[in-house]
């Protein structure tokens, strides 16, 4: 856990994101004892939808945050808010059937819906872009792409998505790499930085009560009449219930939890203003863009004309030498014409991936709920997560208990050669896509 949190700290010197953020407020450690209804353990999108939901149901929420509001994959990711999930259907289709695999797509829409009106409620300053498109790079995913694409429309009532031919999709991205497309109007982009504070700000301003360095170091269930317990360093939250929401943070709070998502590494440049015309050139309307290869490329454009550019990955917790140069050297692979562009900022993080990178959200007792697991696709899907676990936590479960029938298992190879089996793991699917 120290390692990997000394990684994040690492990564996060040089974002973006924290350059152009807008001022925060700072949020006082937890101090001796407190009670609550709800103590929420994580100060990311997915604790602090959640709390926002149950404060605005009158219930007194407690968060409970290791470092600073929105200080891990929530302030650091690609910015962009997708259908869907990182799995597509497959593994609701194959567990849950095909009533609530079409449930869990119409929920993950509903997950775009909740984040535009909550941006629009709350004033929510985060530069809102309409517009995703997901590209192919060869023949063969562009195959793929087109059966996804069929199959959406033909069994998830997916309408709204647009095909684009290889000239269609050269002629919305300046690039010769790619061959084909889908356009997915109801999806975009936002600073996530200032999208997760915007949501803390909305939450705190709802009754939530936000404690930073405050590091969740034991959860005691209840039982026996006794109420659930959260202790940190310097004090501790008796309340009724518990939800987990520290995603690849939760360590030793959780084991067993820990053992069922994996920390991967994934990173991020910014180049220099291009200034407007420059940007809009690259992309039609400004979509935010990902290929759909397995290490994927996803770019867009930023409210003050820069590329944004990301991809590359790390299983193995460590990140290239020179991250600037070697993210640089795939920016000039999709667009050449950059090649005097200079990049002024480089950073990445850990996103929490599940064995069959379905979203795991479940009980960790009668009173401690949790959710992980959003494998790089939790920008929107941690809003509607936090909603279901609010709803569960009022009494109505049936929506949260879809996603808790999901069934995950551990990383193979223990707490010693998980990480390396999964890079060997890695590395061969690397390969037959290369094949």
């Amino acid at each position: 856990m120290m390692r990997l949190q000394q990684a994040c700290d690492a990564l996060a010197r040089d974002s973006y994101y924290e350059a152009s953020a807008q001022p925060r407020p700072d949020h006082a450690p937890l101090r001796g004892s407190a009670r609550a209804d709800v103590c929420v353990v994580g100060g990311g999108l997915a604790g602090l939808s959640a709390a926002l939901e149950l404060a605005q149901r009158g219930m007194r929420v407690i968060v409970l945050e290791a470092r600073r509001i929105a200080w891990g994959a929530s302030g650091r990711n690609g910015g962009q808010a997708l259908a869907g999930y990182a799995s597509d259907m497959e593994p609701f289709e194959r567990q849950l059937g095909a009533d609530a695999a079409r449930q869990a797509w119409q929920m993950s829409c509903e997950a775009l819906d909740l984040m535009r009106q909550r941006i629009a409620q709350h004033a929510i300053d985060c530069d809102w872009t309409g517009g995703a498109l997901t590209v192919a790079v060869t023949p063969k995913k562009a195959h793929a792409l087109r059966a996804w694409y069929e199959g959406m429309r033909a069994h998830y009532a997916a309408d709204h998505l647009q095909w684009f031919d290889a000239q269609a999709t050269r002629a919305a991205i300046a690039s010769q790499r790619y061959c084909a497309g889908v356009l997915d109007p109801s999806g975009g982009h936002v600073h996530p930085l200032n999208y997760t504070l915007g949501v803390a700000r909305a939450a705190a301003q709802a009754g939530a009560t936000l404690h930073e360095h405050s590091e969740a170091l034991q959860v005691q269930p209840g039982g026996g009449g006794a109420r659930a317990r959260v202790r940190t360093a310097d004090g501790d939250v008796q309340c009724d219930w518990v939800l987990l929401a520290g995603n690849v943070n939760l360590g030793a709070l959780a084991p067993a939890l820990a053992r069922r998502v994996m920390p991967v590494g994934t990173y991020m440049i910014a180049t220099e203003p291009l200034g407007a015309a420059r940007a809009d050139a690259l992309v039609a309307d400004r979509a935010a863009v990902c290929d759909n290869q397995f290490v994927l490329d996803y770019y867009r454009a930023s409210a003050d004309h820069r590329l944004l550019f990301g991809g590359r990955v790390s299983y193995s917790t460590v990140s290239p030498r020179d991250l600037a140069a070697t993210m640089r050297a795939g920016m000039l692979r999709v667009f050449p014409q950059l090649h005097d562009v200079a990049v002024t900022h480089a950073w990445g993080g850990f996103v929490d991936i599940t064995m069959n990178r379905a979203p795991d959200f479940g009980r960790a007792a009668p009173d401690v709920l949790y959710l992980q697991g959003f494998s790089g696709h939790g920008l929107a899907l941690t809003g509607l997560a936090g909603r279901v676990a609010a709803e569960a936590i009022a009494g109505q479960a049936q929506r949260f208990d879809l996603f808790a029938r999901l069934q995950h298992r551990a990383f193979p190879g223990g707490d010693a050669l998980r990480t390396p089996a999964l890079v060997l793991g890695m590395l061969w699917y690397r390969l037959r896509e290369l094949l």
